[in-house]
């Protein structure tokens, strides 16, 4: 078994390239941070559905794409704060990905939220990832 060194970043790529070659199911590694921002691309309208495969060996998350026109709603994904170099970004901070068309996904004190719901809680942290 390989380790990762960035798990956040294997499980975008992986979203990334399912939905580049239109595949209607992906399969992730579980943990809860990655089941969290699966969960806000399903809250954003990103993803059909997801749900935890516990049956195999090693938990798994079984991610739905979403085709509209026979193309993925999920044009591009990009990883923002990498173990590298972290980026933080306060309340009033949070950028607009996309002049609003797309969405940011913050690491921050109360959970893993979208750019939308952090500015609306008026909290900062961590910045993921960008997606549209």
């Amino acid at each position: 078994m390989s380790t990762v060194t960035d798990p956040i970043a294997d499980l975008l790529a992986r979203i990334r390239n399912g939905a580049h070659s239109q595949k209607v199911e992906m399969f992730v590694p579980y943990s809860r941070i990655k089941a969290e921002i699966v969960r806000i691309l399903k809250d954003e309208g990103y993803i059909t559905d997801y749900a935890v495969d516990t049956s195999a060996a090693h938990p798994r998350i079984k991610i739905t794409n979403k085709l509209v026109n026979r193309s993925s709603a999920i044009t591009g994904l990009r990883r923002i704060s990498r173990p590298g170099l972290r980026r933080y970004v306060g309340a009033d901070e949070i950028p607009r990905v996309l002049g609003g068309m797309g969405i940011s996904i913050l690491s921050t004190s109360r959970g893993v939220l979208s750019g939308r719901e952090a500015k609306k809680q008026k909290l900062g942290g961590e910045l993921l990832a960008y997606v549209w």
